[in-house]
């Protein structure tokens, strides 16, 4: 709300670091539409490990551990909560499969910030989904027990005007020509953060807003590769980037750039480990497809070795796994054990 008046957005300095960023991200957005129309397989497989990392990491980020493989069971809904932070992961599993599949049709609005509140406690016996009823402070707690205080939100009693103010200024400077989608959006979660509505739950509500409003935007890396981890990984200088720009924020007298800079930073991270990650599992499925192309062509029993002296640059391990794969499709079978096993066609 603060970084959204006009006369701070008027005032707002966009240093040519950040306008080469946003430029790389733009050109970023460009590829990930290449992707996702060349390789829909490969990315499906990015989806699900991105989902399982998002919930992990975001949760973890507030002190919320859960072992991975348990989480694993949980995001693919292979089992059921049996404690206070699976309940909390569960949440905010079908929140972020709620984003995934909603996005376009989710209102940027009081009630969708609320509802995904209300998804991060919705398997526990704690009620998510209203602002904070007492006032609350950002502290750092120090090693030797006391207490910093980081940053001092508005009160409860005016933390309704205050989102009420920052979802209508941002949906009006959205409408309006001339600002990037780029600087709209970090703004916002800035703005978000610093009013802090919830009493608990803000950071991982806010990188759901995140989520939402990249996906709006046209910038969908967040679905293929993990946001929240990340920002996990650069947890340290998420707080001091947060602390840094929310100073001066009650008399919109902040310096949003640091902010500006880290969320960037974030995004232009998981887009290049995005492309990385396309390119390891596209040469997969191309060594996968070469492995079943000697197959289908296969008359009689065939070896190991015999697919590894017309596929010499893919691993003994690879074809194994490939092997093992039609097996339990029913489309091979074994004729022999050890080295001098032979495999042939069914059908």
């Amino acid at each position: 709300m603060k970084s959204f008046s006009q006369e701070y957005l008027n005032g707002l300095h966009i240093t040519p670091q950040l306008l080469n960023m946003t430029n790389a991200l733009s050109e970023y957005k460009g590829k990930e539409a290449l992707y996702t129309r060349q390789s829909p397989d490969v990315l499906e497989r990015l989806v699900e490990r991105a989902k399982v990392e998002s919930v992990e990491s975001s949760n973890r980020i507030e002190g919320i551990d859960v072992k991975h493989e348990r989480i694993i069971d949980i995001v693919q809904q292979q089992s059921t909560p049996r404690s206070r932070p699976e309940e909390e992961v569960a949440g905010y599993r079908d929140a972020l499969d709620y984003i995934h599949t909603n996005f376009s049709a989710v209102p940027v609005s009081l009630n969708s910030i609320l509802m995904f509140h209300e998804f991060l406690y919705k398997y526990t016996q704690q009620s998510g989904g209203s602002f904070k009823r007492e006032d609350n402070k950002i502290v750092d707690r120090m090693k030797d027990g006391s207490i910093r205080l980081r940053f001092q939100p508005p009160s409860a009693s005016q933390t309704y005007d205050y989102m009420s103010a920052l979802v209508d200024r941002y949906l009006y400077v959205n409408k309006q020509e001339g600002i990037s989608s780029l600087i709209l959006i970090p703004l916002f979660v800035l703005d978000y953060l610093c009013i802090h509505p919830f009493q608990d739950g803000n950071g991982r509500t806010a990188r759901l807003i995140s989520l939402l409003l990249l996906y709006q935007a046209g910038y969908k890396v967040g679905k293929y590769i993990s946001l929240e981890r990340v920002i996990e990984d650069s947890k340290e200088t998420y707080y001091e980037t947060l602390e840094t720009s929310s100073k001066g924020w009650h008399q919109a007298a902040h310096n949003a750039e640091p902010w500006l800079r880290y969320f960037y930073g974030v995004l232009i991270a998981a887009y290049k480990e995005f492309e990385s990650r396309v390119g390891i599992f596209r040469d997969e499925v191309s060594k996968t497809d070469l492995i079943k192309a000697f197959v289908n062509k296969a008359i009689k029993p065939f070896s190991i070795t015999e697919i590894e002296k017309e596929c010499p640059h893919i691993s003994r391990d690879m074809i194994r796994l490939v092997l093992r794969e039609l097996r339990d499709a029913g489309q091979i079978s074994s004729t022999g054990m050890g080295r001098g096993a032979k495999w042939r066609r069914k059908g």
